[in-house]
């Protein structure tokens, strides 16, 4: 499975808008602003375009700060430097694609050309400051990719034995049970698939198959099969990918679009 910085930016950009919470935050800090008016927004704007213009400045800086945060660490800086200093360093960068986005939109929401070198200045330190606390939050809470490590237990790890909670690898049906594969183990519950989903929250994974669920943390490679894929997990297993679901496969980074 390839895992370069594209792959990455399609499994942060579709954990972002699968991430109920991260939303929420962003909604939040939006309207907030929006109803705050920092910046002379409050004198510029009546209220319902002084909030549009909030919620998209919020969504848009945060989803670039996240995504080429995420790029930039797996193209290159991650392996240079340790986490923390290569998340900072692709924040600053990142802040530069954020200091153009906030010209462009106050060039058409403001008129303001981005020529004089002291707003640009003040665009850029702010881009940068922006980019920086993502990366720094990020860094706190751990990425949101696939490949962080998840400080909630799943409820459905809280019906096995103690002894079998473990990292979560997939789940598979055989009959009427469902077979919870984690790190430690493997046990059988008596329940649907889709229930059993339901209770991986907050793990991000995929169904590939009508009979299997994966975590996508745990995926180590991926080889096409004709029309279907198969992935091995990371305790060994291949587990097929049927056609229907390929898509699905794609959207999430595993395999080349």
């Amino acid at each position: 499975m390839s895992d370069g910085p594209l792959q990455s930016a399609k499994r942060e950009w579709h954990a972002i808008l699968s991430s109920r919470p991260t939303l929420v935050i962003i909604a939040a800090v939006g309207i907030v602003a929006g109803l705050a008016g920092p910046f002379g927004t409050l004198e510029h704007l009546t209220p319902l375009p002084r909030l549009a213009y909030w919620l998209g400045l919020c969504f848009v800086t945060y989803v670039t700060g996240s995504i080429l945060v995420t790029m930039l660490t797996a193209g290159g800086l991650g392996r240079f430097l340790p986490r923390a200093p290569a998340v900072l360093v692709a924040g600053a960068l990142a802040g530069l694609a954020i200091t153009l986005e906030v010209a462009l939109l106050n060039w058409a929401v403001f008129g303001l050309v981005p020529t004089a070198p002291r707003y640009v200045a003040g665009l850029a330190l702010n881009g940068i400051l922006i980019a920086m606390i993502i990366a720094g939050v990020a860094l706190y809470l751990g990425p949101s990719t696939p490949n962080a490590p998840v400080s909630r237990l799943p409820s459905l790890l809280e019906r096995l034995p103690l002894d079998k909670r473990g990292t979560l690898i997939s789940l598979s049906v055989q009959d009427h049970y469902v077979e919870i594969v984690t790190s430690k183990g493997r046990d059988m519950l008596l329940m649907r698939l889709s229930d059993a989903i339901r209770e991986t929250d907050p793990i991000p994974g995929l169904q590939v198959h009508r009979s299997h669920w994966v975590s996508l943390a745990q995926v180590r490679s991926v080889r096409r099969d004709g029309a279907r894929a198969v992935l091995t997990m990371s305790d060994g297993r291949d587990i097929p990918v049927s056609r229907s679901n390929i898509a699905a496969v794609k959207e999430a980074g595993l395999l080349p679009g």
